[in-house]
């Protein structure tokens, strides 16, 4: 790419930078919890629209998409579940075509009273932006809309197909990334601007979703001992689980042997009993947990059994009544980029000519929605985003000036990656 072209596309992100972080702080006040993602859609779908791309906003259907791989089980309903898609498409084209892919949904946000502000009303402090989503990931979203408008200051656009994608679901499956897939939509490369401490995820771990069910013999406190409490019934299963994340850590991953814990199972949720004074009949307990390139879905979901099963054994009731065990929400595949060196090559160059200093990869201990491209549809996909701390946590905030350089990067990556033609008049 010219050299003088470079700084002005630079210039142009810092001229937009006010405008585009207005336009974060309207998203982010936009509560996008699962099930509750359409009206912040619109809001995207409205900027999409008003920069003339082809608005594709449509209700998923997950008949659909069930039978696809690297579809994850439902446990909620879909009756308010919109994607949204931008596409540009030139007047000739002569680059290579890129999908910007982010997610519009967030996490809960627990308990409001530990927030220092309202997790909703977004706001800027000492250089950062605080709120619900801020980090993960409507910076990098509207960062990726930004770049676009960057190179249209300059009277440019893509000389290439771009796909800008607002998906749902990312938290929970990634069904919304699948969805998108199913509808067609496909690309030279994908990028998401996931928060990435300014550097990109070269690894990610397997992610899964379960849930074990309990069951117990309800009696009286009074004479407790008669019944069988299904919520103390867990603790041995939950120790038994536990003793497997010990074991899958004993053996590292090379990606992850510098990693002081890489495998985590995490107890997220607990549900049981109807009546303080009666000896609960029932529990559940959802669980997440990761896993290794090389380890199947399979083998994963036989592992977490065979565990269960042989806990349930040590119990003189659960032997004759074992638990059930459901599988809900992530069954997603580790995915390590591969085949992939020409986008990072552009990536890199990109960035360095906006940070500065040579790009890092890191291996992960999460899931993105990048899996899909890579693994289901050959679009080498990076996840590359700016610094932000306290996602999935209490005061989330993503970090300006790492945004605003990561957005420069990404219009960057736009122009040398795509090419660039003079925008109609």
């Amino acid at each position: 790419m010219d050299h003088g072209l470079a700084k002005d596309i630079i210039a142009a992100v810092d001229a937009g930078f006010d405008a585009q972080v207005q336009m974060t702080v309207n998203v982010t006040a936009l509560p996008s919890l699962r099930g509750q993602e359409a009206t912040a859609q619109d809001f995207m779908a409205d900027q999409y629209r008003r920069r003339g791309l082809a608005v594709d906003r449509w209700k998923i259907n997950v008949e659909d998409i069930q039978d696809l791989p690297g579809f994850s089980p439902v446990a909620v309903s879909y009756d308010n579940a919109f994607n949204v898609v931008g596409a540009h498409r030139p007047k000739e084209t002569k680059g290579r075509s890129l999908i910007l892919n982010g997610h519009i949904d967030v996490v809960p946000t627990g308990p409001l009273d530990l927030w220092t502000k309202p997790p909703f009303a977004p706001h800027v402090e000492n250089g950062w932006l605080y709120g619900r989503g801020s980090g993960d990931m409507k910076g990098g979203l509207i960062a990726a809309l930004a770049a676009f408008d960057a190179v249209d200051r300059l009277g440019y656009r893509p000389a290439a197909e771009v796909y800008l994608q607002s998906v749902i679901e990312e938290e929970c499956t990634g069904n919304g990334a699948l969805a998108c897939l199913q509808r067609g939509y496909r690309a030279d490369a994908a990028i998401i601007p996931e928060p990435a401490d300014n550097g990109y995820d070269a690894a990610q771990l397997g992610v899964m979703w379960f849930q074990v069910k309990v069951r117990g013999r309800p009696t009286h406190v009074g004479h407790a001992g008669r019944g069988v409490n299904a919520i103390e019934s867990c603790f041995p299963i939950v120790a038994a689980l536990h003793k497997l994340e010990d074991k899958w850590n004993a053996s590292r991953h090379a990606l992850w042997a510098d990693h002081p814990h890489p495998i985590n199972f995490v107890v997220s949720k607990i549900e049981g009993g109807d009546w303080t004074s009666s000896v609960p009949a029932w529990c559940t307990f959802d669980m997440r947990i990761s896993f290794y390139p090389g380890q199947s879905l399979e083998s994963v979901r036989n592992a977490v059994e065979a565990v269960v099963r042989e806990a349930a054994r040590n119990d003189a009731f659960l032997a004759n009544n074992p638990p059930e065990v459901v599988y809900h929400g992530f069954q997603a595949e580790p995915y390590i980029v591969e085949n992939a060196e020409h986008v990072h090559a552009v990536l890199a160059k990109s960035h360095e000519a906006s940070f500065g200093e040579p790009l890092v990869g890191r291996h992960i201990t999460a899931t993105t929605d990048a899996r899909f491209f890579g693994l289901y549809a050959g679009i080498p996909a990076l996840v590359y985003g700016p610094l932000a701390e306290d996602y999935h946590g209490f005061d989330e905030r993503v970090h300006l000036d790492s945004l605003r350089k990561v957005t420069r990067t990404i219009a960057l990556f736009i122009a040398d990656w795509c090419g660039l033609e003079k925008r109609a008049a």
